[in-house]
C-alpha cells in the first residue's frame, strides 16, 4: 500500500513569535513524526527539534540493520517497525528526562506527539500527550486515540479548547506514557494528525468536512483547518499531517 500523497505544515499561529510544534518525515523510510512542544521560546522550540532529530536518526538506524536487537523494549504483538518506534521513543525519552533533572524546573522542555512508521499496509501509530489522531474512510471520520489530556477525565464537549492540558508527554516523568495502534491500510483511507492548535476548536464534523472536500488538495486542507481554527479563536501554534492512501 503506496502513500498517494503526504501534505504537513506547522506554524506560530495567528499570536504566537515562536513555534514549538513540528514535524518530520522519511519518505524512504516510512516515517513520520508530529510534535507539540512546551516550555517556552527557547525550550520547547528546541526541544521540539532534537526530538525530531534523535527519533527519527534512531528508529532509521534499527529499520537500516536486520541484526538489530531492540534495547530497551519488544512486543511480538507489534511489526519490528513498531518496535524500532517505540524504542525510538523510549530512547528520545529517557534522554530529554535525564536533560530536564539537571535544569531547573522552570527550564524543562517536553514534548506530545504523534508517531507513524508504515511497514506494506501497516501504518503503526503511536500517541503521546494531547495531540490528535483520526482515520477517514469512506466517508467516515473515527478518532484513533483519545487525547492524554484533561479532555480524558471527561465526556463533555463544552470549551474542548480548555480541556487540551497534556498529562504526560516526552521528557516529563521517569515512564513515558503512550498509546499504540497498528492500523491495516485500505485505498482511500486518510490518516490525519494534528497538534491542539489545530483541532481543539473545531468539531469532528467540520474537520470530516474539510479532509472530505475534493475540491481542494493536501495543503489546501490543511490552510482551510487552520484557518477555521483561527476564525474561532485560537491562538496556539498549529500543525497537521495528512497521509493519503
Amino acid at each position: 500500500m503506496n502513500i498517494k500523497t503526504f501534505s504537513a505544515e506547522s506554524n506560530p499561529g495567528p499570536f504566537l513569535q515562536v513555534n514549538e510544534d513540528g514535524y518530520d518525515f522519511d519518505l524512504i523510510n516510512e516515517v513520520f513524526i508530529l510534535l507539540d512542544g512546551f516550555g517556552g521560546s527557547g525550550i520547547g522550540d528546541v526541544c521540539v527539534s532534537n526530538l525530531k532529530q534523535n527519533i527519527k536518526s534512531f528508529y532509521t538506524k534499527f529499520c537500516s540493520d536486520p541484526d538489530a536487537t531492540m534495547p530497551f523494549y519488544f512486543s511480538p504483538r507489534y511489526l519490528l517497525e513498531g518496535n524500532a518506534l517505540i524504542n525510538s521513543l523510549l530512547h528520545a525519552h529517557g534522554k530529554l528526562y535525564k536533560e530536564n533533572l539537571e535544569k531547573e524546573f522552570s527550564a524543562r522542555a517536553g514534548s506530545s506527539g504523534i508517531f507513524m512508521a508504515k511497514a506494506e499496509s501497516v501504518l503503526t501509530i503511536v500517541s503521546v500527550g494531547n495531540c490528535a489522531c483520526y482515520l477517514y474512510r469512506k466517508g467516515e471520520l473515527s478518532k484513533i486515540f483519545i487525547e492524554d489530556s484533561f479532555q480524558f477525565l471527561t465526556n463533555s464537549s463544552y470549551q474542548n479548547h480548555l480541556k487540551t492540558t497534556p498529562i504526560s508527554g516526552i521528557g516529563l516523568f521517569p515512564e513515558l506514557d503512550y498509546q499504540v495502534k497498528e492500523l491495516r491500510l485500505f485505498p482511500g483511507d486518510k490518516v490525519i494528525a494534528l497538534s491542539d492548535g489545530a483541532y481543539a476548536r473545531l468539531s469532528e464534523g467540520e474537520l470530516r468536512d474539510i479532509v472530505n472536500n475534493p475540491e481542494i488538495e493536501g495543503k489546501e486542507k490543511i490552510a482551510k483547518l487552520f484557518s477555521m481554527s483561527n476564525q474561532k479563536g485560537n491562538l496556539d501554534n498549529q500543525s497537521c499531517m495528512i497521509l493519503e492512501f
